[in-house]
């Protein structure tokens, strides 16, 4: 499968990886469920039967029913809203009940939201529906991650974990699709059946989960020894007792007591602990806050409706145009996100993107009514969305969910991504108020210039991407611990070779930097006892060597670390 797609397991790894790959990539189709909802609100908004059903009197230009721009601020925001609670949930509920457990009951409490949506007759359940639904998707948007970073090998765990992303403009783009195919019933089915079919793929990831294993670094943390054994075996296709499966798990093992015996795991910890948890919780609070700031979800919440506010013939049509390249784009993201680095993809993104955006605005500010208005503007958000969706959409979920150590990645992963959500809700609720102009105060009407805000946050990603984020491909989970006390500064990550074994540091001791001591050198002298003793046991000592350097041999160059 993986050489297929063009990845190839190194030669010197034992076991192997399909078991693995393929519980990756059907874990990763959790993010349907949020690209679903994202999707289907937005062209739901635009719908005259949803319009009826949900305005409270107010009327458009042609005198048809309309919904005002805070209603729709609020409509869209709240399912953010709740994805910043769910966001905060996950870490105690990932690390009490395990990351898989979790999931299951997350996908319930977003099918419960999803029931509510479907059900609601007016904005206020309409609103808990959505709520719920957040809640859900926040639980999930931590969890999808952490758990593939987990159980994936070393060699391909940035592309399993970009797979969330395409499983995200998958959903997108699904939505587009059922949108236009009842974009044009006139019964409340235009708009219910697209909130219903939200359960559809919730109750067969559920189903499936249940037969899934518990990622073996959660079993090890609660120190679960013979479960997280088991779990790795069926992840690595290797028996129990094979010597790379043994050595695996004795690292892992090793790391995490060498983190314990650092610090504790609460949540003052992962702003103030060792090693560097302050700079590694910045740095995914501040990309993930940057991934919002991008301005993709303006394109994503509102895309029909700024489309169509400009003049722009079939908005519908253009947004399932956009969706497509959304997902065909996140492609080439996971062909590179190994072999580039996520450094140099990061960047790569960024400068594209602060291109795209400042030209839309520059140009929209200077001929406003230039008759070729509408093709610059949707071929520049096209570009927009191929240099997002190859970089930092994916991206962005691989970094947070690798550069955190074991004791505290969940809570560190559910802060970061909390702060997507909390920046996801600001720009879902006042995207109406900046973009769109409206009686009375409060309204800023800057149609297309609001991309100069966009491509502004664009040119600062640059910056920070190459001053904070650490590059953390070819390395374990475990490594990246050595590397952060090593490496002081970001743009020398590259460069990094890991030396280091947890287990040699457990075993002979470490210093307070983390510097592992010489391992003793014995230097045996002669004597008539030790003389005496060596005739007498040298057949049995002979058998015992040969036979270990058999095993060796027949082990040759294997690579222990995932």
């Amino acid at each position: 499968m993986a050489i297929a797609m063009g990845w190839q397991k190194p030669d010197n790894v034992a076991g192997s990886s399909a078991p693995a790959i393929m519980v990756g990539l059907f874990v990763a189709t959790g993010g349907i469920l949020f690209g679903y909802d994202t999707g289907s609100i937005n062209g739901i908004l635009a719908m005259p039967s949803f319009k009826s059903q949900f305005s409270t009197g107010l009327l458009d230009g042609d005198q048809k029913p309309a919904i005002s721009p805070q209603q729709v601020a609020l409509i869209v925001s709240m399912l953010s809203l709740g994805t910043v609670v769910g966001s905060l949930l996950s870490a105690p509920l990932g690390d009490i009940f395990g990351r898989r457990r979790s999931l299951i009951g997350a996908i319930g409490v977003f099918s419960f939201g999803a029931v509510f949506q479907v059900c609601a007759v007016d904005i206020p359940l309409l609103l808990v529906g959505r709520f719920f639904a957040g809640v859900g998707v926040g639980i999930v948007s931590v969890l999808v991650p952490l758990y593939q970073s987990e159980m994936a090998p070393k060699w391909i765990r940035g592309t399993l974990v970009c797979a969330y992303q395409l499983s995200i403009t998958f959903g997108l783009l699904t939505a587009a699709i059922v949108s236009i195919v009842t974009n044009d019933y006139e019964s409340s089915a235009a708009y219910r059946v697209p909130m219903g079919l939200q359960l559809t793929w919730a109750c067969v990831l559920a189903l499936g989960l249940l037969i899934l294993p518990e990622t073996p670094r959660y079993l090890v943390k609660r120190g679960l020894k013979g479960a997280a054994a088991l779990s790795l075996s069926r992840l690595r296709r290797l028996d129990i007792t094979h010597p790379a499966l043994i050595e695996e798990l004795a690292e892992i093992e090793a790391n995490h007591e060498y983190e314990l015996a650092l610090g504790r795991d609460t949540y003052k910890d992962i702003f103030f602990g060792s090693p560097h948890l302050g700079r590694r919780t910045l740095t995914g609070c501040g990309l993930q806050m940057l991934q919002q700031l991008t301005g993709v979800n303006f394109i994503m919440y509102y895309g029909t409706t700024f489309f169509n506010g400009a003049n722009i013939s079939n908005p519908f049509l253009i947004t399932l145009i956009m969706q497509l390249i959304n997902t065909i784009s996140t492609l080439p993201g996971l062909l590179v996100v190994e072999s580039w680095g996520r450094r140099k993809l990061l960047i790569i993104g960024a400068i594209g993107m602060a291109i795209c955006q400042l030209l839309i605005a520059s140009f929209s500010t200077a001929t406003p009514d230039s008759l070729h208005h509408s093709q610059i503007l949707i071929t520049f958000v096209a570009v927009y969305i191929f240099f997002f969706a190859a970089s930092w959409g994916p991206v962005v979920w691989v970094v947070t969910s690798e550069i955190y150590p074991l004791k505290v990645r969940a809570k560190s992963m559910s802060v970061s991504t909390a702060s997507n959500w909390l920046l996801n809700f600001g720009i879902a609720y006042g995207t109406p108020y900046l973009v769109e102009g409206g009686s009375g105060s409060g309204y800023a009407d800057l149609g297309a210039r609001v991309f100069f805000v966009w491509g502004a946050f664009c040119i600062v990603a640059i910056f920070f991407v190459w001053f904070m984020v650490y590059e953390t491909s070819k390395i374990s989970l475990e490594q990246i611990d050595e590397m952060y006390e090593r490496v002081d500064y970001a743009w020398n990550s590259t460069k990094f070779e890991p030396s280091w074994s947890f287990q040699q540091m457990r075993d002979f001791g470490f210093s307070d930097s983390g510097i592992p001591p010489q391992e003793p050198q014995l230097e045996l002298q002669p004597s008539r006892t030790s003389t005496a003793q060596s005739d007498t046991n040298a057949s049995g000592t002979t058998a015992t060597s040969s036979q270990d350097d058999k095993v060796l041999q027949q082990m040759g160059n294997v690579d222990f670390s995932y």
